[in-house]
């Protein structure tokens, strides 16, 4: 609603605009009536309005001169309407010389107030639109810079208009939020994993207010990931006169309640300021990397989880290399002994906590690096990650010697694959072919992975290497074109195409269908197939 301030010193025609129309349906509410523009300008000087109507003629101060003094001295933006029973032009040049918005002549017409009325709700929407456009693009330029300092890539001109555009201070974290945890993100389709997204997103806008600038959708640009990243300083947990810890849990819990769904966040190590934010980042990545050897949390600090135990390094580094050459080798059999003789060793030194996890943490990064030297294209963090959660979906327990083992089986057999660094062109050929015969069937790259005997992320990776673009993305833009096809050559129902295709949700088909040919199916088959 939009707010008005009336002033005149003649009551009845104040009490006459008040019921001359129906301000409410109109989208105004009378917040306040002066008798003159002193009085009035003693409301501004406390109160915000959006609309002043004022005769031209009060004692103490005239609208003329109110009009003058708010602008002049700059006390309010509202609109301006003055109300004259003078026809003198040299009234309304006045007026219009201090930004009056119309000059209506007394007595008021309702069909002449209503025209005013409607003009300026008009104005304020277009501006108020404006001004909306604008913090976004402000907030998209903001996000462009952080995420360059994220990426460790920036100047002194990502660094100022960052330290300008944000309320910032000593000890900055990154924290990682997510509304999906990964074994649920195959149980809902995309454009409902996204909408989840949005929703903790504008909650987690809502939640920060004017430090939401600290707040970034889609950081990682991981296609499987549906991130918030959130820059978290000291000076927020200070405000709340509470720790960092209960900061942070008071956020989950808030947005668990707005989004009504458990949220998880990986909270980065905690530098210095911003300038070494992507020193954050790296560790929250690193988190995410590892949490599919961890005992599942809805909350995980880096320092928590990746820490040397205080007593000194405790590295059981001869049975871990054992493990990591069995690994090199696909040998399973000296795998599921290395893994067995490493569990052995922790449990005879009174290894536990901690230092377990130090152990498992040099395994891991060493695989990354053996696969790296072989190809260093893909991001082996991500499969890494990746074959922990499908190990850890067979039903072993996670951080377990059963887990390790399976995942280790099926590492050593993607480095085999990667290794061999020959064609695949046979296997890509069958799937294509599996994709033209069954593409409205719940085809998952896992399932053609066993089908085709074949590492599920190895296959992931050639068939982004040969397509330019993941099954997922080459499986939907395939059933795009077949969906296109029926509309053009059948009389056939919208929804009963998107089934046909492999959607069960008719409106998220046609949001895809949108995406990819920029128009809704019904004026795709109206134009022929030929849209704007």
């Amino acid at each position: 609603m939009l707010r008005v301030l009336l002033v005149d010193d003649e009551p009845f025609i104040v009490q006459g605009l008040m019921v001359f129309i129906d301000w409410k349906q109109e989208g105004y509410e009378i917040v306040s009536i002066a008798s003159d523009g002193a009085e009035a300008l003693d409301y501004l000087k406390e109160n915000e309005v959006d609309l002043i109507i004022a005769d031209i003629k009060m004692p103490v101060m005239s609208g003329l001169e109110l009009l003058e003094k708010i602008r002049t001295e700059k006390l309010s933006e509202a609109y301006f309407v003055i109300l004259s029973g003078y026809s003198d032009f040299s009234y309304a040049q006045q007026a219009i010389r201090f930004a009056c918005m119309d000059y209506v002549l007394k007595p008021v017409e309702k069909e002449e107030l209503l025209r005013v009325l409607r003009k300026v709700a008009k104005i304020s929407e277009h501006a108020r639109e404006d001004e909306q456009n604008k913090q976004k693009l402000e907030h998209a330029f903001l996000a462009r810079n952080l995420i360059s300092l994220l990426c460790g890539k920036y100047d002194e001109v990502n660094l100022e208009y960052v330290n300008s555009h944000m309320r910032l201070s000593k000890g900055v974290r990154y924290i990682y939020l997510e509304s999906c945890e990964s074994e649920e993100v195959q149980e809902h389709e995309e454009g409902e994993l996204r909408k989840l997204q949005r929703r903790l997103y504008q909650a987690c806008l809502d939640f920060l207010k004017e430090d939401s600038t600290h707040c970034i959708l889609d950081v990682s640009l991981n296609e499987k990931n549906y991130d918030i990243g959130f820059i978290y300083c000291d000076y927020m947990a200070a405000d709340m006169s509470c720790t960092e810890t209960e900061y942070l849990s008071n956020l989950q819990k808030q947005l668990e309640t707005a989004i009504q769904h458990s949220v998880r966040m990986l909270v980065g190590k905690k530098v210095a300021d911003i300038s070494a934010l992507a020193k954050s980042y790296s560790t929250a990545c690193v988190l995410n990397s590892l949490e599919a050897f961890r005992t599942k949390k809805k909350m995980y600090f880096y320092e928590e989880e990746v820490q040397i135990h205080q007593g000194g390094i405790l590295l059981c580094k001869q049975s871990l290399d054992a493990l990591i050459a069995a690994i090199e080798q696909n040998d399973k059999v000296h795998i599921r002994k290395s893994v067995e003789h490493l569990y052995e060793e922790m449990q005879q030194t009174g290894l536990a906590g901690d230092t377990v996890k130090l152990n498992i943490n040099y395994l891991l990064f060493q695989l990354i690096h053996l696969a790296t030297e072989q190809d260093d294209c893909v991001n082996q963090e991500e499969i890494l990650h990746y074959i922990g959660e499908s190990t850890f979906e067979e039903g072993t327990i996670r951080g377990s010697s059963v887990h390790l083992i399976h995942f280790a089986m099926e590492y050593a057999e993607y480095m085999a694959q990667l290794r061999k660094n020959i064609s695949r062109g046979g296997i890509l050929s069958d799937i294509e072919k599996e994709i033209r015969e069954n593409y409205a069937e719940n085809l998952t790259l896992r399932e053609l992975s066993r089908k085709y005997f074949i590492n599920s992320a190895y296959l992931g990776q050639l068939f982004r290497k040969k397509y330019g673009q993941s099954f997922k993305d080459y499986l939907n833009n395939y059933r795009m074109e077949q969906a296109a096809q029926r509309l053009l050559r059948t009389d056939d129902k919208i929804c009963q195409i998107a089934q046909d295709v492999g959607y069960k949700d008719c409106d998220y088909f046609i949001n895809r269908f949108i995406s990819a040919k920029g128009c809704t199916p019904a004026k795709f088959r109206r134009r022929g197939g030929v849209f704007e």
